[in-house]
């Protein structure tokens, strides 16, 4: 398994522990002025997490494929993140990484150099947008426990 394919599959775990005993409350509460909740978090991980999928699927299905870009605010502000249920977009990151690794390691590591141009970003190769999500979970985990510590709550190990 190349390394990055790891690194990729373990995000999810590491997201579970660090909200597996937050309350509802703690989940919605905005303990940090003008920053999303913990729900919000990881509902725009779970929003995410297919998109970039789908990218990585393109790239290897189709030659230098669209990939489009896409705004967090507007999902925040219109996908009724507070009406979530957790463990949905728990399992909603779990399987997505999961599928993707599969196929990932079923394909030669020359497919990391296939390329995709983004509406915003340029042309990005496959192992970017891999890259990339691996990177996301931990960017956010930071804003998690910065969460956790507002509230009081330990920060589990």
């Amino acid at each position: 398994m190349n390394p990055l394919i790891g690194d990729y599959l373990v995000g999810p775990r590491a997201l579970r522990e660090v909200v597996s005993d937050m309350t509802r409350e703690q989940l919605l509460a905005r303990p940090i002025p003008d920053k999303w909740s913990t729900l919000e978090v990881i509902c725009h991980l779970s929003d995410f997490e297919p998109i970039l999928a789908d990218r990585m699927k393109r790239i290897i299905t189709h030659d230098k494929p669209q990939l489009l870009g896409a705004d967090e605010n507007l999902f925040a502000k219109g996908l009724a993140y507070h009406e979530r249920d957790l463990e949905e977009e728990l399992r909603l990151i779990e399987l997505t990484r999961s599928q993707m690794g599969r196929i990932l390691n079923a394909l030669p590591a020359e497919i990391l150099q296939r390329t995709g141009v983004h509406s915003e970003r340029g042309e990005l190769s496959l192992e970017r947008i891999l890259q990339l999500a691996v990177r996301h979970i931990p960017h956010h985990l930071t804003f998690i426990i910065e969460k956790r510590k507002a509230l009081g709550l330990s920060v589990p190990s």
